[in-house]
């Protein structure tokens, strides 16, 4: 058996955990990058090490992580494509008072009953996505100007609110909103949707610092992996365009369909 490391805020885990989930955050923050979804990897990874002994540090110790992996890639994006500031920033705004909100409701919801509305929304985004091989490819405006910022306010909002109560797949949803009824390209959605990750991130650390749940120095060492990983994908995402971001989509739609179908079947 692998000694536990005796350092302050890393939950007493292993080197062999360490070294695990240092990976799992850099794939995790590829995954984000690209298109959201990061957390099917990394928010798993560190439930089965559970740093700690609780689950609630594991959630709290997760965003740390995704927060900084997020910045990065978003400031990737805006090196090297177009963000739309006036219209992200809004959403953004929104999406972080959702997270708090979601954040303090984490536990007034039965986990069971929020894993089945995620499922069968993944199912009918993936189904809809797949179908419509059009969708995102290029920019489609569906509202005037101050039409779109209210419908993405209020899409980040609620969205926020579900990111904060720790549902996977926030990332995907996000672009889903941006890309299916707001009506733009999947590259410039996944770019937007960092802005408002970032900020849903934020919101949720408002509600799990004060609580004194985030181990800081498991959290910063994991940043750093998810980092490297968020700068690579992003990079890739920019480089090989809204085809391949929207099959990447895809792709996590349904590991996300099939990690959460796993585990309602198996309670």
């Amino acid at each position: 058996m692998t000694a536990a490391l005796d350092w302050p805020g890393f939950g007493q885990i292993s080197l062999a955990a360490l070294l695990f989930l240092c990976a799992a955050a850099a794939l995790a923050g590829a995954v984000d990058a690209v298109v959201g979804g990061g957390g099917l990897v990394q928010l798993p990874a560190l439930l089965l090490i559970a740093p700690g002994g609780q689950p609630l540090y594991a959630l709290a110790t997760n965003k740390i992580a995704s927060v900084v992996g997020t910045a990065a890639a978003m400031r990737t994006y805006a090196r090297e494509t177009t963000i739309d500031w006036w219209t992200a920033l809004p959403m953004a705004l929104a999406a972080f008072g959702g997270a708090v909100g979601g954040a303090a409701f984490a536990g007034a919801l039965a986990p069971g009953v929020l894993n089945g509305v995620v499922l069968v929304a993944l199912v009918g985004v993936g189904l809809y996505t797949w179908r419509k091989p059009e969708l995102g490819a290029a920019e489609t405006p569906r509202f005037a100007r101050a039409a779109q910022v209210g419908v993405m306010a209020v899409g980040g909002a609620l969205i926020g609110f579900y990111d904060g109560l720790a549902g996977p797949g926030t990332g995907a949803f996000l672009v889903f909103l941006l890309v299916g009824l707001v009506g733009f390209a999947f590259l410039r959605a996944s770019a937007t949707a960092k802005v408002v990750n970032v900020a849903t991130n934020l919101g949720a650390l408002l509600y799990f610092i004060p609580a004194g749940k985030v181990l800081w120095g498991l959290g910063l060492v994991l940043a750093v992996c998810n980092v490297t990983g968020a700068v690579l994908g992003a990079k890739l995402a920019v480089r090989r365009g809204s085809s391949f971001v929207r099959r990447v989509f895809l792709t996590v739609v349904v590991a996300l369909v099939v990690s959460l179908g796993w585990k309602a079947a198996v309670g």
